[in-house]
């Protein structure tokens, strides 16, 4: 086989890079570029045969600059941060690997969940400054349980697939969105103004595209329960940040539990920053041994197939 080069494009671990190591073989080489080293990624891509593209976007010129790239791969499900039309008029494939993941974000879904529901990000504040035993009584006002809540999951895809029975065993009514009805699904199917009308807890689990773009934006927030609570693991433009900071900061909202946001790494100045009623992650939901161990299988399958002319798996592009 030829040799092949592969730039994996995120910071990584010593775990990570273990991994990576692990990986390479005769036929493939893989370099590791921090997303915050521009410098380097412009070196390293300039000879490379494959992208393994993780959250930095993959730009325009970021291909351009790129000659022999063939393949971006994906590390992950959304490719809105690939330029997909750069890529296809290079004949590039783009591939994505829906279900590595699952597992990681599904299991945050329901940690931001019960965290945005007892307040757990006010109480770690509290404890950590010696406070917790003397915190303002009315914050157990503003707590409670996931049993006898009801659960609504916007989309219906693999996370979601998963997190459904989890929070159905710890005594919720689910609902769901879909395109429609799901015969194997783990709650009740409801069209997108009932869910959020009905709804308790929201969870969000959309791809961004122009039709989902801020899809909760203050006339959803609007027809919400009071006390709502707000969960986002899927990806930041489905929210209007500014329409949710209204939600929380005038009570409508309960609290947010947030993985990902409108623009990452979030801005320093953010509003939510200040609220102690938002549970805060990095954009690492995702982000396991056991999902880059998954992934990274899928992305050595998918270039050994650049060689030897085997079908992509889950090719996009």
């Amino acid at each position: 086989m030829a040799k092949l080069k592969a730039v994996f494009h995120y910071a990584a671990s010593a775990g990570i890079k273990e991994s990576l190591a692990t990986a390479e073989n005769d036929w493939l080489t893989i370099d590791i570029c921090d997303e915050g080293d521009d410098d380097r990624l412009f070196r390293l891509i300039a000879d490379a045969d494959v992208l393994w593209h993780v959250l930095q976007p993959a730009t325009a010129e970021v291909i351009a600059a790129a000659p022999k790239l063939r393949l971006i791969q994906k590390i992950g499900v959304g490719v809105n941060t690939i330029n997909l039309e750069a890529a296809r008029a290079r004949n590039i494939t783009v591939c994505n690997m829906p279900g590595t993941n699952s597992q990681a974000v599904a299991e945050a879904t329901v940690m931001l969940m019960l965290s945005a529901l007892r307040r757990g990000m006010a109480f770690h504040d509290a404890t950590r400054r010696g406070n917790g035993w003397c915190m303002d009584p009315s914050v157990f006002d503003q707590i409670g349980e996931i049993l006898g809540r009801t659960v609504g999951l916007i989309g219906y895809g693999e996370v979601a697939r998963r997190t459904a029975p989890v929070v159905a065993a710890l005594g919720a009514r689910v609902l769901y969105t879909a395109t429609a009805p799901k015969d194997d699904a783990v709650g009740e199917w409801r069209d997108l103004k009932s869910l959020l009308v009905e709804s308790d807890v929201i969870s969000l689990h959309l791809p961004l595209t122009p039709e989902t773009d801020k899809i909760i934006d203050a006339a959803a927030f609007s027809i919400m329960k009071p006390g709502a609570v707000l969960v986002n693991t899927a990806r930041g433009g489905l929210v209007d940040q500014s329409a949710l900071y209204m939600a929380l900061t005038e009570g409508r909202l309960l609290a947010a539990g947030l993985d990902v946001f409108a623009e990452e790494p979030i801005n320093d100045a953010e509003p939510l920053l200040a609220l102690d009623k938002v549970a805060l992650m990095p954009h690492v939901a995702w982000l396991t041994p056991e999902t880059i161990n998954r992934s990274i299988h899928i992305a050595v399958e998918n270039s050994r197939r650049l060689i030897d002319g085997g079908e992509f798996i889950h090719r996009v592009s």
